[in-house]
């Protein structure tokens, strides 16, 4: 009897588990009002979140009380409308800088070791986060709501 390489043998089990927990969503979902929540798909690798999608476009199929709620960076928010397709509202939010500045300096003021950080250091971070705060994408699938896009 030939052996099959464990990778082979893990991508195995893993088509397993995730047609066994589709299985499960399906039953879950087909019986009742069911809301489900994806924080962070952007965080999903492309081909893993391409079928997550799919998986959850059957569910919506076969469901008409499933409800999803998903939030990711809004470079995903048209793959998920496309793969999601019918009722998507789609709502880009993202922080007040002002806020988050706020929030930072407070918690540098808070900080044990307040020598450990100079004040060259602490603009250095500061204007680094500045620079890098991003919008978030949210998106939420409601099968018999018209479709919109806030924001």
């Amino acid at each position: 009897m030939a052996r099959l390489p464990r990778a082979e043998k893990n991508h195995r089990r893993t088509q397993t588990q995730h047609a066994d927990g589709m299985k499960m969503l399906q039953l879950v979902t087909s019986s009742q009002n069911t809301f489900i929540c994806i924080e962070a798909l952007d965080e999903c690798a492309g081909p893993q979140r391409a079928r997550l999608l799919d998986a959850l476009c059957e569910i919506l199929a076969k469901s008409p009380g499933t409800r999803i709620f998903v939030t990711g960076r809004p470079y995903i928010q048209v793959e998920t409308e496309r793969r999601l397709v019918g009722r998507v509202i789609s709502v880009s939010v993202g922080p007040a800088r002002s806020d988050i500045i706020t929030y930072l300096r407070a918690r540098l003021r808070d900080d044990e070791i307040p020598d450990a950080m100079d004040e060259s250091l602490e603009e250095e971070i500061m204007g680094k986060i500045r620079e890098n705060i991003s919008e978030m994408c949210v998106t939420a699938v409601m099968p018999g709501i018209p479709p919109y896009t806030i924001g």
